[in-house]
């Protein structure tokens, strides 16, 4: 039996929860990666956040990450969550942490613990409950002995919920890792020498929990022994441990961005052959020769063996009221390797899953030895790992963007795309280069049915609405008066989105407000993040901000009337503050100043001190109308339509199919989402992504960046909302709405996620694939390229093929042509191998297809049809 093959032997049986497992596992690390049970491990890790998902979805998403190639998943640790009261806990429905482990235990893979509990994440106050920000004397993330002293209370808290279970490997469960604090060394400049103190401080107070397992911190250089410091971004080819017996590690491997819906469009991809490029960047480092602007050329780093990225393998869904930023959208689908509705995106995962499994091939070679560098030409290098008992391992690199370039490595010429990387298990066949696709490529799409077009219907319709009208101002008993402006996050403490300022002023006949008919201006001035002015119970104008400034400020005409006028200005919060030094500081509402303004007459009149009235929240929040019951609803003939402040709620079928279910927020304007009582989410499809800085074609050579290769400019950001299966029953399901600015509800309509077209196309220059690796060796032979189908739902098979052909096909999938040169044999050849099957292989060569044009090389492009 060979090394590696024990090696995967023994992880099986270290998480396995195996008889052999309650022994439990010894992790530690050298330089060169993490060693369980004494040996160095290649491990790749992807994240799955268990609360953007659904504990129905969590066993899929954790199968599919394995199939993928994962040995980890890694998950944060929402405190806001698990203590949404101090000292009251929720680890039930999707906040059960324990569970969650449990099934990536049970699949055999271990799993990466990122308590904090600080986490960034695009989530909501960046994960800390808001109870914490009124604790007197507390300070957030500095030598602060109120903040440390809860800090370490829930840390302790998961820990021990984990020790409980027998969750640590060295109990025989399968977390590896845990994490204190998060990125907290982007920022530490800010809280001084405190900020050094404080980060010394949750190092010993981690380690003290005695889990038995490392400990790591994130983009931390100064993180103190025996903490791991680890990278995020992008790009970490040119991080170093802090210390030399750490490992490199690479906790965030960005597979995109966060989708924001507004400002700025952040929907950038990262295209799978450059996120290739940057997982084996892993042991490249650039660095610049002579001139900056002159050719750069790759070093390969010291191995981190162990790389644990979290590569957002599932975004998931901000659900409810979560989102951080603020100014992030629902939807979290981060063009992850398995998306938002829980399908395989492709061809990104696929080539991952290739990589992974090449990488694995040279898992010997490369725990075992320091590599070595070599020039092979203008932009060209080798990395090579070649151990006293004969394993080898290459690497074989052209960091040129413009050409194809032919590398002389060991007596053999190769082949180089610009910006790729070759990968050579033996240092001599190349099972694998990362600007060449070999996994197939799937077109999804949603299959829609409204309440007014029955053509591809997949279930039951929208019916019967009832509404609710919102009072303009204050209808609560509970509203309190107060004299000047209130900041809204430490009056509300984030139990609604809303908080309403009221005032009541007269206007006198002889003011200079009503003379000569002088116009009038409200000015408003507010932290953020949008506010709308009602000028005696009717709307007058409305401002937002967006996520490079928040702030709203309004200047809007208004019409006064002798005596009493009545001025109501409802602030509105879009997810708090989740990043930054202080970022919990950072205010919102309407502090002022508001003033009227006589815009013929330069008069002013500061409002701002005067005796304000507050109500947190909406009426419609205090009768629990999101649950759908209340006797306050009402209904009639005609529906009100594209009114601001109203309820609305209809009951539904669910479609029929059992495929990922999303609702489109067409025709909606702003407001917030409620299936069977459950918040899918805020909405917002009328704020349109800024319409340039789109291209309709991308090219990836070279760096990435989070504004490359942007898409959907002048559309909304988003405008399709995932609804859970496992909140849905076949019938009878209540939606409840609330429109905050106004919008058509009979526009909404369901749609199924499915699985439009399966395409791949595969040159005879690809190298063979990486599945027959290991038994092409065993055979001493040298398969040819091959072209791969098969269908994503386990229910399915190839049931048409819509195009084949063999010779100069061009084109993308959905959109593929014949070239100059075709195969006439083609069609039938892929018919015959493919329909009825769930899965078919096709060997690209001219032995199965003949050569339609000698001397060229040639490639097969297929598209099928799954059903």
């Amino acid at each position: 039996m060979r090394w590696t093959e024990q090696l995967l032997i023994l992880s099986f049986l270290a998480v396995g929860f195996l008889p052999t497992a309650t022994l439990g596992a010894n992790v530690t690390h050298d330089h060169r990666a993490l060693v369980i049970d004494g040996r160095r491990r290649v491990l790749i890790s992807g994240s799955i956040h268990y609360p953007r998902s659904t504990p129905d979805m969590w066993a899929d998403l954790i199968q599919k990450s394995k199939d993928g190639g994962l040995d980890v998943i890694e998950t944060y640790v929402f405190w806001d969550l698990h203590e949404p009261v101090r000292n009251q806990y929720d680890f039930e429905g999707r906040n059960d942490l324990v569970k969650f482990i449990k099934l990536v235990g049970e699949a055999g893979l271990y799993a990466h613990l990122r308590i904090g509990p600080y986490v960034c994440a695009e989530w909501n106050y960046g994960g800390f409950p808001l109870w914490l920000h009124f604790i007197p004397g507390i300070k957030f993330r500095t030598d602060n002995e109120p903040f440390k002293a809860e800090m370490q209370r829930f840390t302790a808290k998961v820990v021990d919920l984990m020790k409980q279970e027998k969750l640590y490997a060295s109990q025989g469960g399968p977390i590896i890792l845990s994490q204190i604090e998060n990125e907290y060394g982007n920022i530490d400049s800010a809280y001084g020498s405190a900020g050094k103190r404080y980060i010394n401080w949750a190092a010993s107070m981690a380690t003290s929990l005695d889990t038995g397992v490392p400990w790591v911190m994130c983009q931390q250089a100064n993180a103190p022994d025996p903490m791991i410091n680890t990278c995020n971004g992008f790009y970490c080819d040119q991080f170093t441990p802090a210390s030399a017996n750490r490992p490199k590690m690479w906790t965030e491997n960005w597979t995109g961005c966060y989708l924001e819906p507004l400002g700025f469009l952040y929907s950038a991809v990262l295209c799978p052959t450059d996120l290739w490029k940057t997982l084996l960047l892993l042991w490249h480092v650039f660095s610049s020769v002579g001139e900056p602007s002159k050719i750069i050329t790759w070093y390969l780093s010291v191995l981190d063996s162990d790389y644990n990225l979290r590569v957002h393998y599932h975004g998931g869904t901000n659900f409810g009221r979560t989102t951080g930023g603020p100014f992030i959208a629902t939807s979290y689908d981060y063009d992850a390797p398995i998306d938002e509705y829980g399908f395989l995106r492709q061809p990104k995962w696929g080539h991952l899953k290739d990589l992974h499994k090449a990488i694995k091939l040279c898992e010997q070679a490369m725990v075992a030895t320091d590599p070595t560098i070599s020039s092979l030409g203008s932009n060209l290098e080798a990395s090579v790992y070649k151990t006293a008992s004969g394993s080898c391992a290459a690497f074989l690199a052209n960091i040129g963007t413009q050409s194809d370039a032919t590398a002389n490595f060991n007596g053999n010429s190769y082949q180089l795309p610009p910006w790729s990387v070759s990968i050579l298990p033996d240092c001599k066949n190349v099972v694998l280069n990362t600007a060449k696709i070999n996994s197939a490529t799937t077109i999804p799409k949603f299959m829609r049915q409204s309440s007014s077009n029955a053509v591809d219907a997949s279930g039951g319709f929208l019916a019967g609405w009832s509404w609710f009208n919102e009072p303009v101002g204050i209808s609560s008993s509970n509203a309190v008066m107060k004299p000047g402006l209130l900041e809204q996050i430490n009056t509300t403490a984030d139990k609604s989105d809303y908080l309403w300022y009221s005032l009541s002023t007269n206007v006198q006949v002889d003011e200079p407000f009503l003379k000569d008919g002088s116009q009038t201006v409200l000015h408003v001035e507010s932290l953020g993040h949008a506010l709308h002015a009602y000028i005696n119970g009717k709307l007058a104008g409305s401002g937002k901000g967006n996520s490079n400034d928040a702030k709203v400020s309004i200047d809007v005409p208004i019409t006064l009337i002798p005596g009493k006028n009545k001025i109501d200005l409802l602030s509105v919060t879009v997810g708090l503050q989740n990043y930054g030094a202080f970022f919990d500081e950072k205010g919102a509402g309407i502090t002022g100043p508001v003033k009227l303004v006589g815009v013929n007459n330069g008069s002013t009149v500061d409002l701002s001190s005067q005796q304000w009235t507050y109500q947190t929240g909406l009426k419609g929040e205090e009768l629990s109308l999101s649950n759908g019951g209340s006797s306050a609803w009402v209904s009639g003939a005609t529906l009100p339509k594209e009114q601001p402040l109203i309820w609305y709620k209809t009951t539904f079928d669910a479609p029929s199919s059992t495929n990922p279910v999303a609702l489109d927020f067409t025709g909606m304007g702003k407001g917030e989402a409620f299936v069977n009582g459950q918040s899918i989410g805020r909405y917002w499809p009328t704020y349109i992504s800024p319409s340039s800085g789109c291209t309709d074609s991308c090219n990836y050579k070279g760096s990435y960046s989070s504004n490359k290769c942007l898409k959907n400019c002048g559309k909304p950001s988003q405008h399709l909302y995932h609804v859970p299966r496992s909140w849905l029953q076949p019938s009878g399901n209540t939606l409840v709405l609330f429109e905050e600015t106004g919008g058509d509800p009979t526009q909404l309509s369901f749609a199924t996620r499915e699985i439009g077209s399966l395409c791949s196309h595969i040159s005879e220059s690809h190298p063979q694939h990486v599945e027959t690796w290991r038994s092409s060796r065993k055979r001493g032979s040298r398969p040819g390229p091959v072209l791969s189908l098969e269908c994503p739902l386990t229910n399915q098979v190839i049931s048409s093929i819509e195009f084949a052909s063999f010779g100069t096909p061009s084109g993308s999938c959905g959109s593929f042509s014949h070239g100059s040169c075709s195969s006439t044999q083609a069609l039938s050849i892929v018919q015959k191998a493919c329909v009825g099957s769930k899965s078919c292989r096709v060997d690209v060569s001219i032995d199965t297809f003949g050569d339609p044009c000698i001397g060229v090389t040639k490639s097969l492009a297929v598209e099928a049809a799954c059903t």
